[in-house]
C-alpha cells in the first residue's frame, strides 16, 4: 500500500474522529464506549460500505477489458453537447497551489464523506439515518454499474488536447496510484457527486427534528466544492455531474422503498441473534430455513405481479451478466496446442510450431473461421529447429537438407519438396501469382521458386533479412558485413547508395521502406525507401521526467541515458515505435513521423518490450506497477496493452496473474502468447466483439422467458391495481 494512500486514508479517519463535536446533535454527550460497542452495533452497515469501497476495484478491472473488447465510448457524445466548458473552468481558475490543494481533497475528502456518513449515524445510534444513508451508498453504487460498463465516458484530461489530467499527473506515485485504481473510463456518473449529494437528500428527507443541520451544511458544501474539484483537475465532464445526481436521487428512493424489508432480516440486533442461535442450535436454524424456503415455493408457484418482477429482474441480471463474461473474454486459445515455440501469423492465417507429447508438430488456424481446432501440416522429420515461413495460402516448411511447400487448404502432404543445405531464417514474399522462397545456408542468402530453382545472387555473412515490397515486386532486404543490401528476386542489386552504411545493429522493414539503426548512433532511427534516394533520420528522446528518474533510482536501478540502445522497432507510413534500453528499464517511445512529434507511449519506469505495429494498432507488453523493491506477485507478470493510433486511446487488454508477450497486430485479430500455470498458449483476440454459441443459446432462451414473464408481470399490475381501486 502507498504512503500517499495511507496518508489519505488516516486523515480521512483522524478527521473524522475531530470533528464529531462539532457535527454531534445538540443534546448527545461524547464518550469512549461508543468507539467500541458501534461495531458490535452496526457491523453490516460497516460491512455494506466496505465491501462497495472493494468492489469497486474489481469493476474497474473489468471495465477496462471490456472497453478494450468492445470500444463501447459515449465521451464524443458527451463533448458535442457540452464543448469547452471544462477547459474553460480549468484555464481560468489554474494554479499551483490550487492543484495540489483540490488533489489531495479529491480524495481524501470522499474517504471522508463516504467514511462518517455512516460512523457519526452509527456512534450516536441513529439508526433511522444510518439505516437509510447505508442503503442510499449502496444503491448509488448499485445504479452506476450498468453505465460503468456500457455507457463509457473519459475523463475530459484524456479527450480534450488542451486539457490536462492535473490531478493525475501531480506526482509519480500520485499517478502510479491512479493509473492502478481507476480505468479513466468511468466518468458518467460522478460517484464523487453521486454519494455526497444522495447523503444530503437522505439528511434533507428523513432527518425529522434537523439534528444533522450542521453535518448536511457541510455535506451540501463539500458536494459544490468537489464538482468545482472534479471539472478543474480534467476528471469529470458537467454532464457526469448531473448523471451523479439523478442516480442520487434515484438511489434515495429505492432506499426508502427497500429499507424495511432488507433492514427485517438484516438488522444487527436480530442478525447478532440468528448466528448465536446457528452456532448453539444448528437443527432449529434448519429448520427455520427450510419452513421459509417453503413459505418462498408457495409464493413463486403463485405469484404476484412482485414474484414476477423479481424474475424479470433476475432474467435481465442473467443476460447481463451472459453478455459481460463473453465481451470480457474474447480471446481464446488456439485449440490443440500443448507447448508452442514459436508463432508465425498473417491476416487471416496462423501457424504454430507446436513441442507437443508425441513430437514437434506444425499446426494451422483458419482464422477467419469460428472453429477453434487446428489442421496439421503433416511433414516429413518435422523438428523444433525447423525454419517455416507464410504468405497467402501456401506455408514453406525447412528441415534438414529438405524443404516442403504446402497449400494451407490442403495440409494433408505438401505440394513440392525439393533437397536444400542447411537452412535457417526462411522468408515467403512474392506477389500473388508468383511466390519466391528466401532462406539462410551456410551463412548465404539463397532464393528460389515453388518448384525448386534457384536464382542467382547468393551472399555469404548475411544477417537481419527483411522483406519489402515494392506497388510491382517482392525486394529482400538484409545487412551484409554491417552494410545494407537490396536486390530483386532474379539475384539484381538494386542501386541506391546504402552500400556505405556501416554497423547496422537493427534492421526491419514495412511496405517499400526500411528502418534500421547503427551502432555508431544507438539513438537514431533511419528510415529509407526503395528506389528513392535519400533517407529520413529521427533521433530518439527517451528521457522522462527527473521525478520519474528518480524513482527509479530509489529502487536501485538508475537510469544511465549515455549508453541507452534502441532495441526493436515497429512502424508504418504515419508512426515508428522503438523500445530504448536505458539500464534500468525498456522505455516505448512513439513518433509521429508527420509531425517529428515523440513521446512515452508507456509509463517509463516499467518495462516494455514486443512491439507490434499494423492497421492503425500499436500493441505491445509490459510489466505494468511492478515495484522491484517490494515486488507484489499480480504485478510479476506482463500484460498486453494497445493503443488505438487513429483515436489516440491506450487500452488494456489483459489484466491478470497470467504472463503475456509476443504480439502480433492483424487486421481482424491480435495474436498473442500466455502463461498459465505453466502451460503455454497461444491466444486469439478478435477486434470485433462476437458471441459465442452458447452465450446465443442462452441469450435466445432469456429474450423468449422475458417475453412471457415481462408480459405476465404488467398484466398482474393492472390486474391488482384495478382490484385495489
Amino acid at each position: 500500500m502507498q504512503s500517499v494512500y495511507l496518508t489519505w486514508m488516516i486523515s480521512a479517519l483522524a478527521l473524522g474522529v475531530l470533528l464529531l463535536p462539532v457535527f454531534k446533535p445538540p443534546w448527545a454527550k461524547l464518550s469512549l464506549p461508543p468507539f467500541v460497542d458501534f461495531f458490535r452495533r452496526y457491523w453490516v452497515h460497516l460491512l455494506i460500505v466496505f465491501t462497495i469501497y472493494n468492489l469497486k476495484d474489481g469493476l474497474d478491472q473489468l471495465d477496462r477489458v471490456l472497453m478494450a473488447s468492445t470500444g463501447l465510448d459515449m465521451t464524443p457524445y458527451i463533448w458535442a453537447i457540452e464543448g469547452n466548458l471544462v477547459l474553460w473552468v480549468q484555464r481560468t481558475f489554474e494554479a499551483a497551489w490550487l492543484t495540489t490543494a483540490l488533489t489531495h481533497f479529491y480524495v481524501a475528502g470522499f474517504m471522508f464523506i463516504c467514511y462518517v456518513s455512516v460512523f457519526y449515524f452509527a456512534y450516536f445510534d441513529d439508526r433511522w439515518l444510518a439505516d437509510r444513508v447505508t442503503l442510499s451508498i449502496a444503491w448509488v453504487y448499485i445504479l452506476a454499474v450498468p453505465f460503468y460498463l456500457f455507457f463509457n465516458v473519459r475523463v475530459t484530461g484524456d479527450t480534450i488536447p488542451e486539457m490536462q489530467t492535473l490531478a493525475y499527473t501531480l506526482t509519480p506515485e500520485i499517478a502510479d496510484w491512479f493509473r492502478r485504481i481507476d480505468p479513466f473510463t468511468n466518468g458518467m456518473p460522478s460517484l464523487h457527486i453521486g454519494i455526497p449529494f444522495a447523503v444530503w437528500l437522505c439528511l434533507t428527507r428523513f432527518d425529522d427534528d434537523r439534528r444533522w443541520n450542521r453535518y448536511r451544511h457541510t455535506v451540501f458544501a463539500y458536494t459544490a466544492l468537489t464538482a468545482f474539484t472534479i471539472i478543474y483537475l480534467g476528471i469529470h465532464w458537467f454532464m457526469d455531474i448531473i448523471g451523479g445526481m439523478l442516480v442520487a436521487g434515484a438511489a434515495v428512493s429505492m432506499a426508502d422503498r427497500t429499507s424495511n424489508t432488507w433492514w427485517k432480516f438484516f438488522d444487527e440486533r436480530t442478525m447478532n441473534v440468528r448466528i448465536v442461535t446457528v452456532l448453539t442450535r444448528p437443527k432449529k436454524a434448519w429448520t427455520w430455513v427450510k419452513s421459509r424456503s417453503h413459505r418462498m415455493y408457495l409464493q413463486y408457484r403463485s405469484p404476484t405481479s412482485t414474484e414476477t418482477g423479481r424474475m424479470a429482474l433476475a432474467i435481465l441480471i442473467v443476460v447481463a451478466a451472459v453478455i459481460t463474461w463473453d465481451l470480457t473474454n474474447r480471446s481464446l486459445p488456439a485449440g490443440g496446442v500443448e507447448a508452442p515455440e514459436a508463432a508465425a501469423a498473417i491476416d487471416g492465417w496462423m501457424v504454430t510450431l507446436d513441442n507437443q507429447t508425441e513430437g514437434a508438430a506444425l499446426l494451422l488456424h483458419n482464422l477467419s473461421t469460428s472453429t477453434t481446432e487446428p489442421a496439421r501440416f503433416n511433414v516429413p522429420g518435422l523438428t523444433l529447429n525447423a525454419s517455416y515461413a507464410v504468405l497467402n495460402d501456401r506455408l514453406v516448411v525447412s528441415n534438414p537438407n529438405i524443404m516442403h511447400v504446402f497449400d494451407m487448404e490442403q495440409p494433408t502432404a505438401p505440394i513440392a519438396s525439393f533437397s536444400t543445405g542447411d537452412v535457417s531464417d526462411v522468408a515467403l514474399c512474392g506477389l500473388p501469382q508468383s511466390m519466391v522462397v528466401v532462406y539462410s545456408e551456410s551463412g548465404a542468402i539463397v532464393m528460389q521458386s515453388l518448384d525448386g530453382q534457384r536464382l542467382e545472387g547468393g551472399h555469404t555473412e548475411v544477417s537481419d533479412v527483411a522483406l519489402c515490397g515494392l506497388p510491382q515486386s517482392m525486394v529482400v532486404v538484409y545487412s551484409e558485413s554491417g552494410a545494407i543490401v537490396m536486390q530483386s528476386l532474379d539475384g539484381q542489386r538494386l542501386e541506391g547508395g546504402h552500400t556505405e552504411v556501416s554497423n547496422v545493429a537493427r534492421l526491419v522493414c514495412s511496405g517499400s521502406e526500411i528502418a534500421y539503426v547503427t551502432e555508431t548512433a544507438p539513438l537514431q532511427v533511419n528510415v529509407l525507401q526503395i528506389g528513392v534516394t535519400g533517407q529520413v533520420s529521427y533521433a530518439i528522446n527517451a528521457t522522462a521526467p527527473v521525478e520519474e528518474d528518480e524513482v527509479l533510482a530509489a529502487w536501485g536501478t538508475p537510469v544511465d541515458m549515455e549508453n541507452a540502445t534502441i532495441d526493436t522497432l515497429a512502424f508504418d507510413r504515419s508512426y515508428l515505435a522503438v523500445t530504448v534500453n536505458v539500464s534500468a528499464t525498456d522505455r516505448l517511445v512513439l513518433v509521429n513521423r508527420s509531425s517529428a512529434e515523440q513521446w512515452l507511449a508507456s509509463n517509463p519506469k516499467y518495462e516494455v518490450s514486443d512491439p507490434s505495429m499494423g492497421h492503425g494498432i500499436l500493441a505491445w507488453s509490459v510489466r505494468d506497477h511492478l515495484n522491484p523493491t517490494s515486488p507484489q506477485s499480480k504485478y510479476l507478470d506482463r500484460e498486453i496493452y494497445f493503443l488505438d493510433l487513429v483515436e489516440n486511446t491506450t487500452h488494456v487488454l489483459t489484466s491478470d496473474t497470467n504472463d503475456q508477450w509476443g504480439s502480433q497486430v492483424l487486421e481482424n485479430h491480435l495474436v498473442y502468447f500466455q502463461l498459465e500455470d505453466e502451460l503455454v498458449t497461444v491466444e486469439i483476440h478478435a477486434w470485433e466483439p462476437e458471441l459465442r454459441a452458447y452465450s446465443s443459446f442462452v441469450l435466445q432462451a432469456g429474450v423468449l422467458l422475458a417475453f412471457v414473464v415481462v408480459a405476465w408481470h404488467m398484466w398482474q399490475r393492472q390486474s391488482e391495481r384495478r382490484q385495489a381501486n
